[in-house]
């Protein structure tokens, strides 16, 4: 049965994606063929097909580099056919509507339909273009958070909190350094990592060598931790946990850690891992906290947790959530739907007055994609006063 609901998901999946392939194909062709009437209808198809169709060969065995270069080319493949699609379907859109509301004439002149192709396209460049260039800014937030009811003491602690790496992706390795320097600049005392380090595949990485030499330069009062996301996962999560031991990270694996007698620190493993965590599963949360019994209650208790749902299991019982996963959304309009999905995609909540602080954020990293349109790659400062 298993086997079946992935072989059912896999070939719905590629039936999707050729149907609408076939879809922007066309509208592609149309146009194009106005402004090259020597273009072929069969050399573009061919064209077209060969672009689709390498942008899955990422997910083949094959040799590196080929694999390396379609995980380059399918990330950008990827953004420029999500515009594709939806600046094609909105033109269409706007164009029936137009008809019904006699607003166009029916039929459309060809000189109104190649207009709208023209701007759908434009619309793909300029979004993509500039997806690509804001992809490599990386912003610094700040959030200030009080424990009211703390009475330890205790000097303000500052942690610095990233997410979703995702090494392995598009350009996920060339911002690796700067986002080391950012965060040694701002001096904490404790640096998370609240998952989706990696990508699914940890062989995706194309120089593993530098990126646990530049991780390891990470300088915190109290060490580098990790808890493990949906892609921290699968077949090649030995060598991950291998990678994030030689770096100097400690991974928390439904384990909590008291650090320096002033807080506890959780780290929870992801409800949906893309493969499995082996023979490890997520805890039920009364479990895991039941063996917190013996722990000081004034220690305040910080979980990461990366994905952002079911936050009421934790009412009463931890002062703060740290979270990644959504990444608000990544592009435009995909950051409206992820604010319908979860209670915080993104920021800082405290919904209940006896409730944790919630800190979710948009990740440092990408996924797919090497784009970012209306959010933002951010590294994350958090002051915390006890």
């Amino acid at each position: 049965m298993h086997t079946f609901a992935i072989a059912f998901g896999v070939t719905s999946a590629l039936f999707i994606y050729t149907a609408v392939n076939v879809y922007i194909g066309r509208r592609l062709y149309q146009g194009l063929a106005r402004l090259a009437p020597r273009l072929k209808g069969r050399a573009f198809g061919w064209g077209y097909g060969t672009a689709a169709a390498a942008f899955l060969l990422s997910y083949l065995p094959l040799p590196q580099p080929i694999r390396w270069a379609a995980l380059a080319f399918g990330g950008w493949w990827m953004g420029i056919w999500c515009y594709l699609l939806l600046w094609f379907v909105a033109a269409d859109f706007a164009l029936a509507i137009g008809r019904l509301a006699r607003l166009v004439p029916s039929p459309l002149p060809s000189s109104v339909r190649f207009g709208a192709w023209l701007l759908a396209v434009l619309l793909t460049i300029g979004f993509a273009g500039y997806g690509g260039w804001h992809a490599t800014q990386i912003r610094e937030v700040q959030y200030e958070v009080k424990l009211g009811d703390a009475e330890a003491g205790f000097p303000p602690l500052r942690i610095a909190l990233i997410s979703d790496l995702h090494l392995g992706a598009a350009r996920s390795e060339s911002r690796l350094e700067e986002i080391v320097a950012r965060i040694n600049r701002m001096e904490p005392d404790l640096v998370v990592m609240a998952g989706d380090i990696f990508n699914d595949d940890f062989t995706a990485i194309r120089d593993p060598e530098r990126a646990g030499e530049l991780l390891r330069q990470l300088k915190a009062r109290y060490g580098v931790y990790a808890s493990l996301g949906n892609h921290d996962a699968g077949r090649t999560l030995p060598q991950m946990l291998q990678f994030l031991e030689d770096s100097n990270i400690t991974v928390l694996m439904e384990e909590y850690e008291v650090i320096g007698d002033r807080f506890v620190l959780i780290g929870r493993l992801d409800p949906s891992p893309i493969g499995g965590y082996g023979d490890r599963t997520r805890m039920p949360t009364d479990e895991l906290l039941a063996g917190l019994e013996g722990v000081d209650r004034k220690l305040p208790r910080i979980v990461l947790d990366h994905t952002p749902s079911r936050l009421g299991q934790y009412v009463d019982r931890v002062d703060l959530i740290l979270s990644g996963h959504t990444h608000r959304g990544q592009i435009f309009p995909a950051n409206l739907v992820t604010r319908l999905l979860y209670e915080v995609d993104y920021g800082y909540l405290k919904k209940e007055p006896a409730g944790p602080h919630v800190i979710v954020t948009s990740g440092a990293g990408t996924w797919g994609m090497p784009m970012r349109v209306a959010t933002d790659c951010e590294i994350v400062e958090i002051v915390l006063e006890f």
